[in-house]
């Protein structure tokens, strides 16, 4: 079998990488993922909730974007909140997500064609 392909406007192949994990223990929530889909695969959960260990991980703010405040929107980098996989399913393959992620949380995949 062979991997989903797509076409760009001027006819460009394109394969979609969909997201396959997401690694909460490296998330710092600050909902840069959730922004910038459009597919609503994302959502922001409590960190106890998925029984994440805090103990051992170096949860580092730094922000590479320069842009660490918080704008109001329900997100900033409280290390209590992670952004959690809602509905990857719905995932259209374009990585944005990953793109953002100033800390790599992300993995994608192909999919393969029926």
């Amino acid at each position: 079998m062979t991997a989903i392909v797509g076409l760009t406007l001027d006819g460009t192949e394109w394969t979609p990488q969909f997201v396959k994990a997401l690694d909460a223990k490296k998330c710092i929530g600050c909902g840069r993922c959730y922004r910038v889909c459009a597919r609503d695969v994302f959502e922001l959960v409590e960190r106890e909730s998925l029984d994440l260990d805090d103990e051992d991980e170096d949860l580092d703010d730094d922000d590479p974007f320069g842009d660490d405040d918080d704008d109001d929107d329900g997100f900033s980098d409280d290390t209590s909140m992670v952004m959690s996989l809602k509905n990857n399913g719905d995932c259209i393959g374009c990585e944005a997500c990953s793109k953002i992620c100033p800390k790599g949380c992300f993995s994608h995949t192909t999919k393969e064609a029926a």
